[in-house]
């Protein structure tokens, strides 16, 4: 089955984002498919960082490189200043970076065990 472009340009930002939370040492990172069962986005983006410096640093560095490769900027964030869970929101992705004790507490992606996972890592730019 063929990938709209719309979707095609999904799964590319959440592989964008991805890799430059991979790049900023940053945990765990998972590109889950949810569309199929959330009617509000289709990938999650789902990381974790060791402490809330991190997690800021992985936020940033995931901000930078979606703007830069693809020219899209977040259409909203929430948890900035705390820094312990930030949610950065595309519409169509959205990339939540951890502390790691919140994530193991939350668990989020157990709730969405059951999705699709992306090879990210694998899925470098042509």
């Amino acid at each position: 089955m063929l990938e709209s472009p719309g979707a095609a340009a999904a799964r590319q930002l959440a592989c964008v984002a991805a890799r430059a939370a991979d790049d900023k040492k940053a945990d765990h990172t998972l590109v889950l498919a949810v569309g199929e069962v959330l009617s509000i986005t289709d990938y999650f983006v789902i990381t974790s960082a060791s402490n809330r410096r991190l997690v800021k640093t992985v936020v940033d560095a995931v901000e930078e490189a979606v703007r830069l490769e693809l020219g899209r900027s977040p259409l909203r964030m929430e948890g900035v200043s705390e820094q312990q869970w930030v949610l950065v929101d595309y519409g169509d992705v959205v990339v939540h970076v951890f502390v790691e004790e919140i994530r193991m507490y939350y668990e989020i992606e157990r709730l969405y065990r059951d999705v699709p996972k992306v090879a990210w890592a694998e899925s470098e730019p042509a």
